[in-house]
């Protein structure tokens, strides 16, 4: 079975305004988001905007997109709307690349969909990698994850996990080895059925406490599969430092 590619794109944003549009190297960043997307192989490739000027720049570099509303609350709700658009069937897997991701790697891409495409009895797939220094084991900011024995997501926090026991407060934290820790990477593949389902699923007390929008999932009992990459991705943008670090490597 093939994939699609859906790319929310939100004009807002409170730390770097006019996001999407950006210019890294001479075009706006969501098309050179959906440019490396295209490069993992997808049957499509649709960025979800909220705003006109995000549909007219796609268009103007052949990147093709839809009008979404502008006042989803979240990524996976614009992204419902945008299968619903599409008329996608319910058993189509779809990759959530986020806007915000010009280095994304395309084979990490592919791998989230063929992993969700082999696991039947989820309805998400996700990706992490290997932590190997302790300020981002300890960093609230680094999401980790926790997996049982077939690869699936048994938690996730902003919290050190796992956590070693003789490794508390008392004593200086030491990063665990067995097993290592992972840190979750925001590249999310649905099946359009639950795609659709998510956003109606009530708001749970872990995922408010957390802050983490995949809790809700586990929380209602859904399965979710994880591909655990050797390497870290490519830097995210969300702040003007962040930008001009990647604007540098293109350049």
């Amino acid at each position: 079975m093939g994939f699609s590619v859906l790319i929310p794109a939100r004009l807002a944003s409170t730390r770097l305004p006019g996001k999407p549009l950006a210019d890294i190297g001479g075009l706006p960043m969501v098309v050179r988001v959906a440019r490396r997307a295209a490069e993992a192989g997808a049957d499509q490739v649709v960025v979800a905007g909220d705003d006109e000027r995000i549909v007219q720049a796609c268009a103007a570099h052949g990147v093709r997109a839809l009008l979404t509303r502008s006042d989803h609350a979240s990524g996976s709700d614009r992204l419902a709307e945008a299968c619903a658009l599409l008329g996608l069937d319910g058993a189509q897997v779809v990759v959530n690349v986020q806007g915000d991701e010009p280095l994304i790697d395309p084979a990490l891409v592919r791998q989230c969909a063929d992993l969700l495409q082999q696991r039947q009895d989820c309805v998400m797939s996700t990706a992490a990698h290997p932590i190997d220094n302790l300020r981002d084991y300890l960093d609230p900011n680094v999401v980790k994850v926790v997996l049982d024995a077939q690869g699936l997501a048994l938690y996730f926090s902003r919290a050190p996990i796992p956590w070693r026991r003789d490794g508390g407060i008392a004593v200086r934290p030491a990063l665990p080895q067995d097993p290592p820790p992972l840190r979750h990477v925001g590249l999310y593949a649905y099946r359009a059925s639950f795609l659709r389902t998510f956003p109606a699923l009530p708001p749970t007390a872990i995922e408010r406490t957390e802050a983490l929008e995949q809790l809700r999932a586990l929380w209602h009992g859904y399965r979710i599969a994880v591909h655990v990459s050797a390497n870290a991705p490519g830097t995210g943008v969300d702040t003007p430092e962040d930008l001009e670090r990647v604007r540098a490597l293109f350049r």
